[in-house]
């Protein structure tokens, strides 16, 4: 199983919220923003920070998918 962040990505530009200002509200690393735009495993503590920023869910920002 991999993950997906294509939910994250759709629900930025409903709001209306750049990836550069996602990084700067939140002080996420250049690495951790890396990551999210790889599909790689982000620590679960950074993505409970980005939905309490973002006012949702978990399941509203990532989703697990078959390789």
């Amino acid at each position: 199983m991999k993950i997906s962040y294509k939910k994250l990505w759709m629900l930025l530009i409903q709001k209306d919220i750049t990836k550069v200002r996602l990084k700067r509200d939140l002080g996420l690393a250049a690495g951790t923003m890396s990551k999210l735009n790889k599909g790689e495993d982000v620590a679960l503590s950074v993505l409970l920070r980005i939905c309490d920023y973002l006012d949702c869910d978990i399941g509203d920002i990532c989703q697990a998918v078959r390789c």
